[in-house]
């Protein structure tokens, strides 16, 4: 199968942005991890803090399921719901963070609608839980 991880705005700090929330591993680390755990598929990822640039890696439709955690955009990207919509392959979205303990504004996801599940708290293993949950 092959897997698209897409991360959006500041998510390329991962390790060292805000530790106690996000903890201390980078994606590039936590990728080696899950490649290694699903060598059965090919999983690519794409980090942009540039929303465009998401739509447009999305749009590229090269894939067969989609793990998205669409940073910041998740609480007011249209644009990124919208092109959500139209993609047919499965799709969760993942946040490393309980939004629903953060702050207001972060406790509402506008793309969440558009994807078939939401991992929301679980750390770096909420990606880990997207995938077994799209081999299923």
């Amino acid at each position: 199968m092959r897997i698209l991880i897409i991360n959006g705005p500041n998510l390329n700090l991962l390790g060292t942005r805000e530790p106690e929330i996000y903890g201390t591993v980078s994606m590039a680390d936590y990728l080696e991890k899950l490649e290694t755990e699903f060598s059965d598929d090919e999983i690519s990822y794409y980090q942009s803090n540039i929303e465009g640039e998401i739509i447009n890696r999305l749009q590229e439709d090269n894939f067969d399921a989609l793990i998205i955690n669409p940073g910041a955009y998740t609480h007011y990207s249209y644009a990124i719901a919208d092109c959500l919509k139209n993609i047919p392959q499965p799709k969760v979205e993942v946040h490393i963070s309980n939004i629903y303990k953060r702050e207001e504004f972060r406790q509402k996801s506008v793309t969440a609608a558009n994807t078939d599940a939401v991992l929301s708290g679980f750390g770096m293993n909420g990606y880990k839980l997207a995938l077994l949950s799209l081999k299923h």
